[in-house]
């Protein structure tokens, strides 16, 4: 019988051993996944931080990638400046026409019956900017503009550098519905007539009828209008002949004025 109580005995010693075991690696294990847990941030706490960062600091007020209403950091001066610079008082502003985004957060006034030149750009960039074979743009001065509503609702986009900085030249968009409401250079904007209220109108189709297209050799669809066709930039580039699509050499308007100069 000794022989098996020796036997019993060691069994009770190596099942003691394996629990002391067992409820060692346990406790390790509770400790590890509590010290993950401390440094592990909380989930809203990460969204916060995310969020103000999307916004530029603005807060959980503004969409992502918008202006936001805050008005006394440096990266606010634009809001001061033409064309965002609201006019307080309306009497000043001869207003000829309106316009606005597809949601309406985005409205605006202009003091001009007609823009500095209308052309349509054919470019690849505003065809994959605005998901259409060409852009239809008008030009005005900064100053023509009057942001009625939203102005802290425009988001910007540097096609350039990929980035959503607001770094001239630019593209601004409401940044509630996204739609393209213009692109704003170093000295003039580029306003899309098809959100101008009225466009539809005898008296608006006239009033902002294109003189040209730009970038015709990246077209992707014909257009026989009639319409003078540049390689590159209206009145700066070669001119495209319409029926064979073909880039003229030495056509460019500028250049054949400086020619006979």
């Amino acid at each position: 019988m000794l022989p098996c109580y020796r036997n019993t005995s060691r069994i009770a010693t190596v099942l003691s051993t394996q629990v002391k075991l067992h409820a060692r690696s346990q406790l390790s294990r509770a400790s590890f996944s509590t010290s993950i847990t401390a440094r592990r941030p909380k989930m809203s706490d990460t969204k916060d931080e995310n969020k103000q960062q999307e916004n530029g600091g603005a807060g959980e007020e503004a969409h992502q990638y918008q202006a936001g209403t805050s008005t006394d950091r440096e990266v606010d001066q634009w809001k001061f400046r033409a064309p965002y610079k609201v006019h307080e008082n309306s009497g000043d502003f001869d207003v000829k026409w309106t316009g606005k985004c597809h949601c309406g957060k985005i409205e605006y006034q202009l003091s001009r019956d007609k823009p500095l030149a209308s052309k349509y750009c054919h470019c690849t960039t505003c065809q994959r900017m605005h998901g259409a074979p060409f852009q239809w743009a008008a030009i005005f001065h900064k100053e023509d503009i009057n942001f009625t509503k939203g102005h802290h609702d425009l988001g910007w986009y540097d096609s350039q550098s990929k980035s959503t900085t607001h770094h001239l030249p630019c593209k601004v968009q409401c940044a509630y519905c996204r739609t393209p409401v213009m692109d704003e250079g170093r000295n003039m904007i580029l306003l899309f007539p098809t959100l101008i209220d009225g466009i539809n109108t005898k008296e608006g189709r006239e009033a902002f009828k294109a003189q040209s297209h730009m970038f015709y050799p990246q077209r992707v669809v014909d257009i026989k209008d009639g319409l003078p066709k540049f390689s590159g930039l209206s009145d700066e580039s070669d001119l495209v002949d319409e029926e064979t699509g073909e880039t003229i050499p030495d056509s460019a308007p500028d250049k054949k004025r400086k020619r006979e100069e």
